[in-house]
């Protein structure tokens, strides 16, 4: 009875724990120093990925604190990962009764209008945002309506773009990846998904042909997968930034059951360094499929980049 009773109450922590956990916030603060980036040249970059607004796990409220918490690091930039709204489809498929409810994208918006940075507020779309837009699945493209809610409040959005942004001690540029997840597969004649579950918009070649010069880039991707797949091109990019894993969104004992990634726990979390290469996935603000954290609290990524 007495073992009966600490699972019980085991479960009742745990239950607990990863319900209030969506409800913290914290900073993650990484210093990087690629070789390719030019000594003299620094930059902070404030990092928001997959907020997932929805009450009442992130409301307006909840927001409002995010973008306070963000301009009080005094970014260069602020770089916005996708997955800005919570996909009410996924919780159709999962069988449960909806829990998030959805905020007007035009109000979520004007809240991250108060974010504040020298070279600007830049987003890329994530997987949600495309998935919650019927009419685009329907299209096949653009543009989604999470896209324009961020251009009408003058946030700029990329789509296989890149930016040439000027510092006093510099230039770098910023290309932003179309999503790499964006559309549900059309069926097939024998009625079978091909084997690649979604199919993307992304265009790493025609993104980095924007260059025009030997300035270092940093590439927006809200998933982390093209990291693996950059090919040729790998080099070209000193710093890669990604969102969409959540870090698990579950972790027991920093062991995440389920990654949404085709390259299972590698992409994960944190600071990855491949050879000379930098990637760092963001654990993520909001929550997907259930909304519940535990182990991988709610961050905004604070990230230090400056010449090796």
């Amino acid at each position: 009875m007495k073992g009966g009773l600490a699972l019980a109450a085991g479960g009742t922590l745990f239950g607990g724990y990863a319900l209030a956990e969506p409800f913290r916030l914290r900073v993650s603060r990484y210093e990087l120093r690629p070789k390719s980036w030019p000594q003299g040249l620094r930059l902070r970059a404030a990092v928001i990925a997959d907020l997932h607004v929805c009450d009442p796990w992130m409301g307006l409220a909840r927001v409002h604190q995010i973008v306070a918490r963000t301009n009080a690091l005094k970014p260069d930039v602020v770089l916005l990962l996708g997955d800005f709204i919570a996909s009410r489809r996924m919780s159709r498929i999962s069988g449960l009764i909806p829990y998030a409810q959805p905020i007007p994208n035009g109000d979520w918006a004007k809240v991250l209008k108060g974010l504040e940075a020298p070279l600007g507020v830049h987003a890329v779309l994530g997987n949600h945002d495309w998935w919650a837009d019927e009419e685009a699945q329907t299209r096949r493209s653009g543009p989604t309506v999470v896209g324009t809610a961020l251009q009408d409040v003058g946030i700029a959005v990329y789509q296989n773009d890149s930016v040439r942004l000027e510092t006093e001690n510099g230039a770098f540029w910023l290309a932003g990846l179309a999503d790499q997840w964006a559309l549900f597969p059309p069926w097939r004649a024998d009625g079978q998904y091909p084997p690649i579950p979604y199919e993307g918009l992304h265009d790493l070649p025609a993104t980095l042909a924007q260059v025009t010069d030997d300035a270092p880039v940093v590439l927006m991707a809200h998933e982390p997968d093209i990291f693996a797949e950059m090919g040729d091109l790998a080099d070209r990019v000193a710093v890669t930034i990604s969102g969409h894993t959540h870090g698990g969104q579950v972790r027991l004992f920093g062991y995440a059951p389920v990654v949404p990634s085709r390259y299972g726990r590698r992409f994960l979390y944190g600071h990855i360094v491949d050879g000379d290469r930098n990637l760092v996935v963001s654990g993520g603000l909001g929550c997907s499929g259930l909304p519940i954290r535990f182990g991988v609290p709610p961050e905004i990524v604070a990230l230090d980049i400056m010449g090796a």
